[in-house]
C-alpha cells in the first residue's frame, strides 16, 4: 500500500522545538517532490516548505524561514520538518505531501497550491501554547 505515515507531533510551548517525520511506504521518496503544509483551525491550508526531488533544493514560506528546516533521509525513506522557536500562530495540523511538481533546477514552491501532490500524510496536530 502506497502511503505517507506521519509522526512526531504534540503539544509544545512557545519558543520550543518539535520535529515532524513523514515516512513513505511502498514507494521511494527520492523520486518525488516533497511539501509540508499546515492548516490552522478555521483557516485555509497554507504552505510551509518544500524539497525539489531533482537537486534537493529547499524553500520556505516567509513566516517560517529561519526557524523551520526541511530535510530528507533517503536511507530511511523519510522526510522531516524541524520546527524551532515555535510561535502560538504555528498551531495547526501539519501535513506532508509527495508528488511530481515539475520544478526546474534550484527551485521549489512552498506555497499553498497542492496541484501535483498525489500522496498525503494523515496530518499531525501541533498545538503551541503555554
Amino acid at each position: 500500500q502506497l502511503q505517507l505515515v506521519q509522526s512526531g507531533g504534540g503539544s509544545v510551548q512557545p519558543g520550543g522545538s518539535l520535529r515532524l517525520s513523514c515516512a513513505a511506504s511502498g514507494f521511494s521518496l527520492d523520486h518525488y517532490d516533497i511539501g509540508w503544509f499546515r492548516q490552522a483551525p478555521g483557516k485555509e491550508r497554507e504552505g510551509v516548505s518544500c524539497i525539489n526531488k531533482s537537486d534537493g533544493s529547499t524553500n520556505y514560506e516567509a513566516y517560517v524561514k529561519g526557524r523551520f528546516t526541511i530535510s530528507r533521509d533517503p536511507a530511511k525513506n523519510k522526510v522531516y520538518l524541524q520546527m524551532n522557536s515555535l510561535k502560538p500562530e504555528a498551531t495547526a495540523v501539519y501535513y506532508c505531501a509527495a508528488g511530481q511538481r515539475r520544478y526546474g533546477p534550484g527551485f521549489c514552491n512552498p506555497g499553498p497550491i497542492t496541484h501535483g501532490y498525489g500522496y498525503w500524510g494523515h496530518g499531525t496536530q501541533v498545538p503551541v501554547s503555554s
